[in-house]
């Protein structure tokens, strides 16, 4: 079967809000063949790949996160590599190594595994910290580093990464870092009974994934992208975004709060959802929708906090619903 591009012949750096609805829809359709119910999530994943960002998803085992990053990548005729983290990889399986050829007296380079357009990282905490860390370079500068040379990633590039929570045995946390580089973390949750059940049907002869094809290619994403960058975000948006951020740090709940960084990539990600809207600008709900996603996993809560059993993310969430919103009518 041959698959077809939406959009993949236009060579124009942006794209019209028809030809972004319509490859926007293909692809949460065709996420949505295999993923019942979550549309929301699945939304919301795609805004992190035209951020040009990372997406961290983290539930408990069993509810379709590999799926998900799976699909995500399936749907996009582009390179995909997908990598098993245990605790025996090492960080030369995921950046790649320098390997003496005997032929030429002279070292070769033989890329590893992050490699590719979309990288899948199955379980990413139930590796070593040192691999863990080997993705930080990656994410960041989307170049890898091997003996003092200097090997450029693939553009687009987006590392979709799945872990069980660090409650569960066999898994090591994050480090902050590392954290800090993903876009945005979701948890996918248990289906309701509606689509618990279509998933019986659908799940149950046949695996949905071996049938799914890519509906847009690589250009596509890219003029999607472009097209995310040229979202206009006004000097009162950007306030506010500051504002979200300074709050986290000045927190009594928080001891640590987000970054720079963060605030950057809560901007991006509000371009994508503008656009997902029909919209050229970004409204300050765009922000608040997605403050919990984007900041609630950079955070570390005090120990007074852990002990009343607080969550980052309902921190986070007293902090949208207690700061003011600054608006520009101008925009």
């Amino acid at each position: 079967m041959t698959a077809q591009y939406i959009g993949s012949t236009t060579q124009a750096p942006t794209m019209t809000p028809a030809e972004f609805h319509a490859a926007t829809n293909a692809i949460v359709g065709n996420i949505e063949r295999v993923i019942e119910g979550k549309t929301s999530i699945v939304r919301l994943a795609l805004s992190v790949l035209l951020a040009e960002g990372h997406l961290l998803i983290e539930d408990v085992p069993g509810v379709g996160k590999t799926m998900l990053a799976k699909a995500m990548a399936t749907s996009i005729d582009c390179t995909v590599r997908r990598i098993q983290f245990t605790p025996d990889l090492l960080p030369s399986d995921v950046t790649g190594v320098s390997i003496f050829n005997q032929d030429t007296h002279e070292f070769s380079f033989k890329p590893g595994a992050v490699f590719a357009n979309i990288v899948v990282g199955d379980e990413i905490n139930r590796a070593s910290p040192k691999t863990q860390s080997a993705l930080l370079e990656c994410m960041e500068e989307r170049q890898v580093t091997v003996d003092g040379a200097t090997y450029p990633l693939q553009t687009p590039f987006m590392v979709m990464a799945t872990q069980n929570p660090i409650e569960m045995e066999g898994t090591y946390p994050l480090p902050e870092a590392q954290r800090d580089r993903f876009t945005a973390r979701v948890a996918i949750g248990y289906p309701d009974t509606k689509a618990e059940l279509a998933m019986l049907d659908v799940h149950g002869t046949a695996d949905p994934l071996a049938d799914l094809q890519p509906v847009v290619d690589s250009t596509t994403i890219t003029r999607m992208i472009q097209t995310v960058r040229s979202i206009h975000v006004s000097d009162a948006i950007k306030q506010y975004a500051v504002a979200l951020v300074t709050a986290t740090r000045q927190s009594s709940d928080l001891r640590l709060g987000a970054s720079p960084r963060a605030a950057l990539q809560l901007l991006r990600t509000a371009r994508a959802v503008a656009s997902f809207e029909n919209r050229d600008f970004v409204l300050p709900d765009d922000l608040q929708n997605l403050a919990v996603p984007v900041l609630a996993h950079r955070v570390l809560p005090t120990s007074d906090a852990q002990l009343a059993r607080r969550t980052t993310d309902a921190i986070i969430s007293d902090i949208v619903r207690r700061l003011p919103v600054q608006t520009d009518r101008r925009r």
